[in-house]
């Protein structure tokens, strides 16, 4: 029978024993989140974010410009917000519209100890060398799903779907550290079906609708689903949940899954980073 893995009540978990950290340290905090234009999935993550910081006692200030922000105004302005001492973290709120290459250079405007969504080089780097102090959210999101379910992902053949900097990269850097056998796939991949039925975990951060099916994997598989998208205002992973109940050993949903669990990390990370990381 398949096992549903509950970010929410993993999440509560985390968060309850956060407050009691911030309680303990007598920490002063504040989240500062910036975001560009209108996205109803981000909308969503923005709203959830706000109510994980008041839950915790953490300060929240969503700083909102418009679609039309030109490169330099943004980049200035991401300065101005991260030099701003009253933010102990920024986030950028993915996607803008910009390049990869523009929005990774904002990345790099957030000092290494405000950039708790380790998405700037030098947080990103030492995340790929192995330092465990810093972690990307979603990763160890996972890491603890796997943890709290007993999901043993030694020996096992785990597809990758998508490569973004939120999700495909780092899970994907994280698993060949661990030495796993990981095959990170695109649109742009061939045999796309073939490489799926073969995968003991799949991991999917593509962020579109039911991309996935029962028919595209095999008995016992672990689905670890992480993409997003709104159509006709309800909220849809990347899994065709109905489709895969009788076939997966555990699913990771969306709405519910890894999501509230990633929030609850990026929140550890802003303690850690002032605290004890230095």
């Amino acid at each position: 029978m398949i096992k549903i893995l509950d970010g929410r009540k993993a999440a509560e978990k985390d968060l309850n024993n956060l407050k009691k950290k911030i309680e303990v340290k007598k920490l002063k905090l504040n989240l500062a989140i910036i975001s560009v234009g209108e996205n109803k999935v981000s909308e969503i993550y923005l709203r959830k974010k706000k109510l994980a910081c008041e839950k915790i006692g953490i300060g929240f200030k969503l700083y909102h410009f418009p679609r039309r922000i030109g490169q330099k105004e943004l980049g200035a302005k991401i300065k101005r917000i991260s030099k701003n001492k009253a933010n102990s973290g920024v986030v950028i709120q993915l996607p803008l519209p910009f390049d990869n290459p523009i929005v990774n250079q904002f990345f790099d405007l957030i000092p290494f100890k405000k950039d708790i969504d380790c998405l700037g080089a030098t947080n990103f780097n030492s995340f790929c060398k192995g330092d465990k102090r810093i972690t990307p959210p979603v990763v160890m999101a996972i890491k603890k799903f796997f943890k709290i379910y007993k999901i043993k992902i030694k020996d096992k053949n785990v597809v990758v779907v998508g490569t973004g900097r939120l999700v495909g990269l780092p899970v994907s850097l994280w698993l060949a550290n661990e030495k796993i056998n990981v095959i990170t796939v695109n649109k742009s991949t061939r045999n796309i079906i073939d490489l799926l039925k073969k995968a003991d975990i799949i991991i999917s951060g593509a962020g579109k609708a039911n991309l996935i099916n029962g028919s595209m994997i095999k008995n016992k598989v672990v689905l670890i689903d992480i993409g997003a998208s709104i159509e006709k205002g309800k909220a849809f992973g990347d899994i065709e949940t109905s489709t895969v109940l009788e076939k997966a050993s555990f699913l990771a949903p969306v709405p519910g899954g890894v999501g509230p669990l990633t929030i609850a990390c990026l929140l550890e990370n802003l303690i850690t980073l002032n605290s004890s990381f230095d």
